[in-house]
């Protein structure tokens, strides 16, 4: 394109239009390390599509990221110091926050808004229901959400814990683990589990029964931005630019799945990228895709459904406070209301 002056004063304005959507920003790069939940794969696209596109650099955040050991962990990781944001579940938090306040981090920026957890057996297992998992050896990694909330998910199922038996193992480990029959069921997140089979050379369809938390009444949220509150009462126009950049990032995914899918390849060359678009589409359509979205828009939650899920946590693991939502969740850092997404797939 010929860059005349008319143009260029359309190009100038559209500039000054993104620097205006963005929140206000300091001089120099605030450096920023932070924890996913898991290993590279298509879920994460939108944090590494905001790092390509120069998001986090327009926020004034010089953003490195590393791979993750299970969404429990991360809260684990950034409420003890060892990175300052996380990409972890919410209901490790309100356990945190249950026992241990002044230890506990805050979530600025809540993206599954639907219980992904679940424990997976074979289908060809006698295990049908949650009853039937009394009695048996299951398996998980340590830092698993769905084996930090199975103790809730027993008490809700009627289920004695002291009759099931855990192996722990490396998430590397488990469709393997599950495939060999080593162990009876394994803890995770349903789309983690279907897609890591399938690229085992399972099908999930087929070969595997979910007995998901959410259909025995866990309504839960799950994964979000979670930050250090101190973060977030001393830097909070730098959160404001770090959570506008990951809303960008969402919206060009949506934009561009095959470019999404390909930034995490840019990371992992050796993803298999079909498959990784699946698991994109499915956590888009399966974890995010509560119908409160399209009133709240991503990121933000129900009030009265968000003061239930923490109840709930509370009640089933027995905690010895129940946290206010204030202390687990604000809405404070959250792009304007026009700039929110209101409707993914």
């Amino acid at each position: 394109m010929t860059i005349t002056r008319r143009n260029f004063t359309k190009l100038a304005g559209a500039a000054t239009a993104t620097l205006l959507a963005a929140p206000a920003l300091a001089q120099g790069k605030t450096k920023i390390k932070m924890i996913l939940n898991w290993r590279y794969q298509g879920p994460q696209s939108w944090f590494f599509l905001a790092k390509d596109k120069g998001y986090f650099d327009e926020a004034g955040i010089d953003l490195t990221m590393d791979q993750g050991n299970g969404s429990g962990a991360a809260v684990g990781h950034v409420a003890g110091g060892a990175y300052d944001v996380g990409f972890g579940d919410v209901n490790a938090l309100i356990r945190l926050a249950g026992t241990k306040p002044e230890e506990a981090p805050i979530c600025v920026y809540q993206m599954y808004n639907k219980p992904p957890f679940t424990v997976a057996v074979l289908a060809d297992s006698d295990i049908q229901t949650a009853e039937d998992l009394q009695g048996r050896l299951l398996g998980g990694s340590a830092n698993d959400g769905a084996l930090k909330l199975f103790p809730a998910f027993a008490n809700i199922a009627g289920l004695d814990t002291s009759e099931i038996e855990i192996l722990n193992f490396k998430s590397n480990l488990r469709e393997q683990m599950l495939k060999n029959k080593e162990v009876e069921g394994v803890f995770g997140y349903v789309n983690t589990i279907r897609f890591s089979a399938k690229l085992s050379g399972m099908n999930p369809d087929e070969d595997i029964r979910f007995i998901s938390y959410g259909d025995y009444g866990m309504d839960l949220y799950s994964n979000g931005l979670i930050i250090p509150k101190v973060m977030a009462a001393d830097e909070p126009e730098m959160v404001k630019g770090m959570v506008w950049a990951i809303n960008q990032g969402v919206k060009d995914t949506l934009a561009d799945l095959d470019a999404a899918v390909d930034a995490v390849a840019a990371r992992e060359p050796l993803i298999n990228k079909d498959i990784e678009k699946e698991r994109l589409i499915a956590t888009l359509q399966d974890e995010m895709n509560h119908p409160e979205l399209a009133t709240t828009g991503l990121g933000n939650v129900d009030p009265d459904r968000f003061k239930q899920a923490i109840d709930l946590v509370v009640k089933a693991n027995g905690l010895p406070r129940t946290p206010e939502p204030s202390e687990i969740y604000s809405d404070a850092f959250l792009p304007a209301e026009e700039d929110r997404i209101y409707r993914l797939l």
